[in-house]
């Protein structure tokens, strides 16, 4: 089955659970699942259940599609991503970000989990992504299949939608919330970046480092859909710290943050 023909299945699916036609997409990154908890008309849909979906299996993603009202608006929520390092292919991970795409969703927020490289960011700190460096070694957007929903050779200028930062940066202002706008450079994981590859990155002026977001923004982008990227600090990169990195300490972090980073959300969405 074609690519067009296997959106056309799920959005189909997704349509028979829902009249809502959702106007905005959001992703959840890890520990960040429950934001999805405070949507009314709610309808949670396993992403076992939707066809051509893949299956999450990260501890601290749910792997469900909830589709509700939140501050008003009608919203499209993954909570919980697919990752490239899960095995999937790099076509599966970006599915989602389609599916959005032929459901009618024009406005995209990306939120992630990163490990700090800039010495002046700490564990809790919120960023705004005002761009990004692909360094998954990957593109979603190689294929012929994929030329169905925009150009064959998107311009990425203008990745991260300049207003949409800007309302951002308000409503930062409004919460007091600490806010660092700052570039994301994405590795494929799943193993975390040695001290060396840390350095290299501080060199490439980039100021955080994880391992999602940018193959979802690449697509929402080529798709015409205005994306928000969001990143939280969990963690400072690897060499910066005399003390290992782990998951857990992810998900630790993600919980701290979660009734900050939800009333952030809230607010920014009302605007959006």
């Amino acid at each position: 089955m074609d690519l067009l023909k296997k959106l056309e299945e799920s959005a189909k699916f997704i349509k028979s659970k829902t009249e809502l036609e959702p106007e905005i997409g959001l992703i959840l990154g890890s520990g960040l699942s429950s934001i999805a908890d405070i949507l009314s008309e709610k309808v949670i849909i396993p992403f076992s259940q939707i066809p051509n979906f893949v299956q999450s299996t990260v501890e601290g993603h749910r792997g469900e599609v909830i589709i509700g009202r939140f501050s008003g608006k009608k919203v499209f929520i993954m909570a919980g991503r697919l990752h490239y390092y899960e095995g999937h292919s790099i076509k599966d991970i970006t599915y989602p970000v389609r599916l959005m795409k032929c459901l009618c969703v024009k406005k995209l927020i990306l939120t992630s989990a990163v490990g700090a490289v800039n010495k002046k960011y700490k564990p809790g700190d919120i960023m705004l992504i005002k761009d990004h460096i692909n360094f998954m070694g990957c593109n979603p957007l190689v294929g012929l299949d994929t030329v169905s929903q925009g150009e064959r050779f998107p311009d990425m200028t203008s990745i991260y939608e300049h207003e949409l930062i800007k309302k951002a940066e308000l409503v930062a202002k409004k919460l007091e919330i600490r806010m660092h706008k700052g570039v994301y450079i994405a590795f494929s994981g799943p193993s975390y970046e040695t001290p060396a590859e840390v350095k290299m990155i501080r060199k490439f002026d980039a100021d955080v480092v994880g391992m999602s977001t940018v193959p979802e923004a690449i697509v929402a982008n080529y798709c015409g859909i205005k994306v928000l990227g969001i990143s939280y600090i969990s963690n400072m990169a690897a060499g910066i710290l005399r003390k290992q990195l782990n998951h857990k300490e992810v998900l630790s972090i993600g919980k701290k943050v979660e009734t900050k980073l939800t009333d952030y959300i809230k607010e920014i969405i009302k605007i959006m």
